[in-house]
């Protein structure tokens, strides 16, 4: 198990690919944080909530605080951090209001400030001989950009610069920074762009939609949660430990192409 021993916080982590990538590093032996705003439906079923679970609102500094305090009394250190809690907002800019505008990039971007601000005190504790990973969470979209996710955008190119920097700022203290950046991953938040006006449907079915966007891409599919799990248990790992300030595009070869080569 390549995490043994390890400790991980995991924003978003009862969403689709926070939970995928829990979930891993629990079967790769790791002691998780699942960090999100509910334990995903579980407590309105009366359930229990799931182990590991951390209530977090990454927007609040509060909350943030609160939540390292909790994994400082459990765990005394932090060996791997994950930001990928997230929102999308499918409208251009003129259709944007400032509040949306403000909130999108408060969880995206502040988000992932807030979180990795208070985190440093816990990671430069690790132990990890390939020393503490902080993995966040970026979007071919932060490179390029899809219609009508004008400020999903602008927050994903943001959270690009803000690894690089955090990179170079924290790799002497034995901190590796880097940041996942997905294509299309069939997600909760991929089904609502479907059925949304972003997705330029033009009145096409979801299933037709859902199609088209498999075959727009060179290896006519899109990803899952357990795609972008594997590469973050890879770089949360030692063997990692040479990786640093990059920008890890995982998109099924989409960006890579013309896209009028396809006509």
């Amino acid at each position: 198990m390549r995490l043994e021993g390890k400790t991980a916080l995991v924003t978003g982590g009862r969403g689709g690919i926070g939970r995928a990538i829990c979930e891993r590093f629990e079967r790769e032996g790791a002691k998780v944080f699942a960090a999100d705003l509910s334990a995903g439906g579980s407590l309105e079923r009366g359930e229990a909530p799931p182990s590991g679970f951390l209530r977090l609102d990454v927007t609040s500094e509060a909350s943030v605080k609160a939540a390292f305090d909790r994994v400082a009394e459990e765990s005394g250190a932090l060996d791997i951090l994950v930001n990928a809690a997230g929102v999308e907002i499918e409208k251009t800019i003129e259709d944007t209001s400032l509040d949306e505008w403000n909130q999108i990039f408060a969880v995206n971007v502040t988000g992932t400030f807030l979180v990795s601000k208070y985190a440093l005190p816990l990671l430069r504790q690790s132990k990890a001989a390939g020393g503490a990973s902080v993995i966040n969470f970026g979007s071919y979209d932060g490179f390029i950009a899809d219609p009508g996710l004008a400020a999903y955008c602008a927050t994903k190119g943001a959270v690009h610069a803000l690894t690089k920097a955090m990179a170079c700022d924290h790799g002497p203290e034995g901190i590796r920074v880097n940041a996942i950046c997905p294509g299309y991953v069939d997600t909760p938040m991929l089904q609502s762009f479907f059925e949304g006006e972003g997705s330029g449907g033009d009145g096409g079915t979801i299933e037709s939609l859902q199609q088209a966007v498999r075959d727009v891409h060179p290896m006519r599919t899109y990803g899952t949660p357990e795609d972008m799990a594997n590469l973050v248990n890879w770089l949360a790992s030692d063997e990692a430990r040479y990786a640093a300030g990059q920008l890890w595009v995982l998109d099924g070869g989409l960006s890579a192409q013309v896209q009028q080569m396809k006509l």
